[in-house]
């Protein structure tokens, strides 16, 4: 008799516990921030109607991620890069990137469009990659970043140049698609840059 006492003192001590183990748990996740790209989506899809087209607004949320990446991760080269070709990438990078998303937040509202107008988890993620990294390491990391993502861009900019449902969002595209390619440009010749200088060896 005693032990079944004992028995459901201990399963009712194991069923608090995982009670208060599990509202710990839902607590720490209610406060986790949540992804500023995954708020802009579900804003657009909350009041989306006929009028808005659901690619254009993926697009502008796309756009909006390469500029703040592009933002972020230039300021840091500015602060890390060993060369002098690293440090003016970085600075025209952040100057063109930081109109061009001054120019996409005034679009996006005239369209009732959201889009993430904070870091997402994608530019925290890949600013945390990036500053890991010091000296040639950087410089090297910082140029091969700059010049993937400005393909990509190229490639999701030309689509949207010629997809683009809405005009305004189709134009505001191809303004884009000449400077994105200038960076590409500039951002290869650093590379080069990188890779003929011996940093001190």
């Amino acid at each position: 008799m005693k032990q079944i006492k004992n028995l459901k003192k201990a399963f009712l001590s194991a069923t608090l516990l995982a009670g208060i183990l599990f509202g710990a748990a839902s607590c720490s996740n209610s406060n986790d921030p949540e992804d500023t790209k995954a708020v802009a989506e579900n804003t657009n899809d909350a009041k989306r109607d006929s009028a808005t087209n659901s690619k254009d607004a993926d697009f502008l949320i796309a756009a909006a991620g390469i500029n703040l990446t592009e933002m972020k991760l230039s300021q840091l080269a500015q602060q890390k890069g060993i060369i002098k070709e690293v440090m003016a990438l970085g600075a025209m990078i952040e100057q063109d990137h930081t109109k061009s998303f001054s120019d996409e937040t005034a679009l996006a509202s005239s369209k009732n469009i959201a889009i993430p107008t904070s870091d997402t988890y994608d530019v925290t993620n890949a600013y945390n990659k990036l500053d890991e990294k010091t000296g040639k390491d950087f410089d090297d990391a910082y140029c091969e970043m700059m010049i993937k993502s400005h393909k990509d861009a190229i490639t999701l900019f030309e689509k949207a140049a010629t997809d683009a449902t809405d005009p305004d969002i189709k134009t505001w595209a191809a303004s884009m698609l000449p400077a994105l390619h200038e960076h590409l440009t500039q951002a290869t010749a650093c590379q080069a840059a990188c890779e003929k200088m011996n940093y001190g060896k």
